[in-house]
């Protein structure tokens, strides 16, 4: 479907708005866990105010982006912001910890929506050329909510109180909701109408234990829970693939995963996944204890890191739609990943702070160039009526990589910090604060735990670039076309080779 000029800038402004509340408010949120916990008398339980988020957000991921293109993606996107900015009311009124657990998981599921129907949206109004601009545009509200998300936190909940965190959503979700019930087309569904229940209930099930098992496993008294989801996994596993094979119309298609091209966005999303996300929440840990900064001056490593993101996936996103080819820049974005993470792992201890900023600027721009690129590419490459199912797997490969890999990273760290810390210092009760208190011998000999631990840390994650760069050269070369995807009436889905 063509769109004039201003009605698709109408929709970009629309889609960025809604994709950067959802980015927003988790980073936001964060900020004022520890207020909203004490003030709700359960600061034992707080994470699972973002557990609850993250995993809705995740485990519907496949579940919509297929009812996107069973009913057509513009159905699920109001849906899905009406459900979150309904969420976001609930939440600032919520009395208990329950309360906002449930509205928080309400919350994730309207955010995975609103960011999976933004993507096919674009899909589906533009063509394969000029996707990667608009991509990198919609993509930029990620970097920016990372940045900005912490202070703008901080400071409504200083000022204003913590229920604003959740109720500054409603002015801005519904002058987008306004601009998107003008702008978003009436798109149809897929060729394809019936939905596959029995799949999507195990489907969301084995995927929450899975989340849940890899979690709870470095938590002594969470471990025996661990197990049990882990033998959920082992049990869901081929009663999907039953069920799959049986029905007529998957909540995962096999037949997207019989194309190359998206074979390999779905290895470099996992890569970005593992790779980058499950270190930028370590970083300023790192940098606190090994460089002895402030809490606020460690912060400017992950910021240098997301703005690097931001500036290389705009430009990558306008050079791919000027020249349509594609194929250079994960290679290219792959190989300065491996090089940065192999880099930081043998800066010496007392190196000067601008140098991890640098290093890790340059990873961000590696990691740019290809995270928002691959979605355009594996969108190319799918049958219209897969759209939202293959940006839902793509995203979903990345969250569960991202997952995965935030918690083996935050194990070996956990565990090699305790063994290697001098006698008398106990890790459970270390803190920055503390260190910088110590004697400066003291210091020295933290700086140095901290820096052998997470040394092999920064190397295993550079090997996972480095197969990045294997797995980006599988991709084939090609073009993106200037052909604007036409309704079902007019243009069939193709079928798989």
């Amino acid at each position: 479907m063509t769109l004039s000029p201003a009605r698709l800038r109408i929709l970009v402004a629309a889609l960025l708005s809604v994709s950067f509340l959802g980015a927003l408010d988790h980073t936001v949120v964060s900020t004022s866990l520890a207020t909203i916990a004490g003030d709700l008398g359960a600061l034992e339980h707080m994470s699972w105010i973002m557990v609850g988020y993250t995993l809705a957000a995740t485990a519907m991921l496949p579940v919509l982006g297929k009812l996107g293109d069973v009913v057509g993606p513009r159905r699920v996107f109001l849906l899905s912001l009406v459900t979150f900015l309904a969420a976001s009311l609930v939440c600032g009124f919520a009395p208990d910890l329950g309360w906002l657990i449930a509205a928080r998981v309400l919350q994730g599921l309207g955010s995975a929506g609103l960011q999976l129907m933004s993507q096919t949206i674009i899909a589906r109004v533009t063509s394969p050329r000029q996707r990667p601009r608009y991509m990198a545009i919609i993509g930029a509200a990620f970097p920016i909510a990372i940045v900005v998300g912490p202070v703008v936190g901080g400071l409504i909940t200083d000022f204003w109180g913590w229920s604003w965190v959740f109720w500054i959503n409603l002015p801005v979700g519904v002058v987008a909701l306004a601009l998107a019930m003008v702008a978003v087309p009436r798109l149809p569904g897929g060729a394809h109408p019936r939905f596959d229940v029995p799949g999507a209930i195990v489907f969301t099930a084995t995927l929450l234990a899975l989340v849940l098992a890899v979690t709870w496993a470095g938590d002594d008294a969470l471990r025996p829970a661990a197990i049990v989801c882990a033998v959920a996994v082992v049990v869901g596993i081929p009663v999907l693939v039953v069920i799959e094979r049986r029905a007529a119309e998957p909540i995962l298609p096999p037949r997207i995963l019989r194309h190359r091209t998206i074979l390999v966005c779905l290895g470099l999303s996992l890569v970005v996944g593992a790779g980058l996300f499950a270190i930028v929440a370590y970083v300023p840990t790192y940098i606190q204890m090994a460089y002895r900064a402030t809490a606020t001056v460690s912060g400017l490593v992950p910021i240098a890191t997301v703005l690097g993101m931001l500036v290389s996936s705009l430009l990558t996103g306008w050079l791919v739609s000027r020249s349509g080819r594609y194929r250079a820049y994960p290679v290219i974005g792959t190989a300065l990943g491996a090089a940065g993470l192999a880099a930081m792992a043998v800066l010496p201890v007392g190196a000067p702070l601008w140098v991890p900023m640098i290093v890790m600027a340059l990873v961000g721009i590696g990691t740019g160039s290809f995270t928002n690129l691959i979605f355009a590419v594996v969108q190319s490459a799918a049958a219209r009526s897969d759209l939202g199912a293959v940006t839902a797997t793509t995203n979903l490969v990345r969250q569960v990589g991202s997952t995965v890999g935030t918690a083996v990273v935050g194990g070996i760290v956990g565990f090699g910090v305790a063994a290697a810390l001098p006698v008398g210092l106990d890790a459970a009760t270390l803190t920055p604060a503390l260190v910088r208190a110590a004697d400066p011998a003291v210091q020295d000999e933290i700086a140095v735990v901290y820096h052998d631990v997470f040394a092999p840390v920064f190397l295993g994650l550079a090997a996972v670039y480095a197969c990045g760069v294997v797995i980006a050269l599988l991709l084939p070369p090609g073009r993106l076309s200037d052909d604007t995807p036409q309704p079902a009436a007019s243009a069939p889905a193709r079928q798989p080779a």
